[in-house]
């Protein structure tokens, strides 16, 4: 018998936060509208002591996982508009349930991770509960900090067998978490290029066109330090995975002299796809999400990854060391890598999902949808914001892991060109 909790169609839901006017409202605009800066992901971040910790040993692993056993519960903290909604219902939980027993409790308690690392810090240390078993978390200085400083629970691959089948080979083993030792990914999204096609003639598939004299005053760059720093060493050819502080002093002079050259408008935190849209500026670094959205509601906004690289930032399940219910949290890590599921967190969340398969689902769908939603669907399966291209995958990088001294080093470059 069919079960339409099955159904993609359904999982996602028919009622998606929207602005007034009807438009799609993005999870990073929600967080500019509680009032967060994106900017605090690097700005903000503090040295907080402790004990920096080995990776465990797999015996280690087994350890803490032997006699382990399901509750039938998992708090989850996530980033608001992040995950299907039909009105006060979340059908993909409501689908966990149903299959595992297992109920959830849910909150969009995740603003922003500078701030959701400060407020659970103390507690982690102490060993006193979070009241979560299931966080999300960006790759990032708060993130390398909670698995240094042993925050994380190593997890159990054994009983993760969907991401071992599902997960594209992008997603397995990241260089800040690698072997997925704490974290298996939620949703990602590219930092690339994007421009007007009404104030600039031809295609843009250079990092160097942030840097052309005929744009001065139309160039829009980010305030945060580790997406900024990681485009001026592509700028210079340098490997941000492999770069040393004289790697990031030279990409602190480039980027300096952009500013000094009068190329920037302005440094931005959320409001870039706007001017970006109105021509106030012509082109940016852009985050691929918001770019897709826009083009949705009737813009004609262009998206590159540059042929000299981009930055592909992942935000993560992870399971806090004072979970109460972890078997409950490694079981929900593992069901929404089933393709079924992980098409309908994509068509409702549209970054990248970590299923590349869901591709096809999505196709499929299509084919018997009608009007509007045929048309999504559609724009969608095709989209390289949504299924970027191998090429475009091999270009990206993630963010530089720092140790604490190294960080003070990185962000006393990187801010006063920000922020000056």
């Amino acid at each position: 018998m069919n079960d339409p909790s099955r159904d993609p169609a359904f999982l996602r839901g028919l009622t998606r936060a929207r602005h007034r006017d009807g438009s799609r409202l993005t999870r990073r605009e929600a967080l500019r509208m509680a009032g967060m800066s994106a900017a605090a992901l690097a700005l903000t971040a503090c040295s907080i002591p402790g004990r920096k910790v080995a990776a465990p040993q797999q015996d280690a692993v087994a350890s803490y996982w032997a006699g382990k056993k399901k509750n039938g519960l998992v708090r989850f903290a996530n980033w608001p508009l992040y995950i299907d909604k039909e009105g006060k219902r979340y059908p993909t939980l409501e689908a966990f349930t149903k299959d595992t027993g297992i109920q959830v409790t849910y909150q969009e308690a995740v603003q922003d991770n500078s701030t959701w690392f400060g407020k659970i810090q103390p507690q982690l240390a102490a060993g006193q509960d979070i009241g979560f078993d299931l966080m999300v978390m960006t790759n990032g200085l708060q993130l390398g900090k909670a698995m240094d400083l042993g925050y994380l629970v190593p997890l159990d691959h054994s009983k993760l067998p969907n991401f071992a089948a599902n997960a594209g080979p992008r997603f397995k083993n990241p260089s800040y978490d690698p072997g997925n030792t704490y974290t298996v990914p939620w949703q990602s999204g590219l930092t690339g290029i994007a421009y007007n096609p009404k104030y600039v003639d031809g295609e843009i598939t250079s990092i160097q066109e942030l840097w052309n004299p005929k744009y001065k005053g139309k160039v829009g760059m980010f305030v945060d330090t580790q997406e900024v720093a990681n485009f001026g060493m592509f700028a210079l050819g340098i490997d941000p995975d492999k770069s040393v502080q004289a790697d990031w002093e030279k990409a602190g002079k480039k980027l300096q002299e952009q500013r000094d050259a009068g190329l920037v408008r302005k440094y931005y935190e959320q409001d870039w796809v706007d001017a970006l849209a109105r021509g106030d500026i012509w082109v940016t670094m852009a985050w691929s999400g918001d770019i897709y959205q826009q083009n949705l509601e009737g813009q004609n906004l262009k998206f590159v990854v540059p042929q000299e690289g981009g930055n592909i930032w992942t935000d993560n399940m992870c399971i806090p060391k004072t979970a109460q219910n972890p078997v409950d949290a490694l079981a929900m890590m593992d069901y929404v890598y089933q393709p079924k599921i992980a098409a309908a967190l994509a068509e409702y969340i549209t970054y990248i999902t970590p299923v590349p398969s869901t591709r096809d689902l999505v196709k499929a769908e299509a084919a018997t949808a009608k009007g509007d939603d045929k048309k999504a669907l559609e724009v969608m399966a095709d989209s390289p914001l949504i299924y970027p291209s191998e090429s475009d995958l091999a270009r990206v990088r993630s963010y530089k892991s720092l140790t604490d001294a190294e960080e003070k080093v990185f962000q006393g470059i990187f801010q006063p060109i920000t922020q000056g």
